[in-house]
């Protein structure tokens, strides 16, 4: 099982933009019930995830109206959360380093 670190940020972003809130629910419920072992893994779940360097995987939330930068240790099965904004805010960091 994955350790998501944290679901805090996750839960003040869907407090400030409440139609991510099912969306963020949904990716946070599959992120911790599934092991994901390399990035294959999540492309096969995630076909439309973009994977960057050093573990880091941006996820499209909401028909990708939101990103989410997660930085997952595979070995370890810890997936933390770099970023979640719109996509103006995303354009706006340089997802590889976050």
């Amino acid at each position: 099982m994955e350790r998501i670190f944290s679901k805090s940020t996750l839960r003040a972003f869907w407090e400030k933009h409440a139609d991510a809130e099912q969306y963020l629910k949904t990716w946070h419920d599959t992120a911790m019930n599934t092991e994901w072992k390399s990035p294959n893994d999540i492309k096969q779940m995630y076909a439309n995830a973009s994977i960057l360097k050093d573990g880091r995987v941006v996820f499209n939330i909401k028909g990708n109206s939101y990103r989410l930068v997660a930085k997952i240790n595979f070995e370890k099965q810890w997936v933390f959360i770099r970023f979640i904004g719109t996509h103006t805010d995303y354009d706006k960091i340089d997802s590889n380093t976050i």
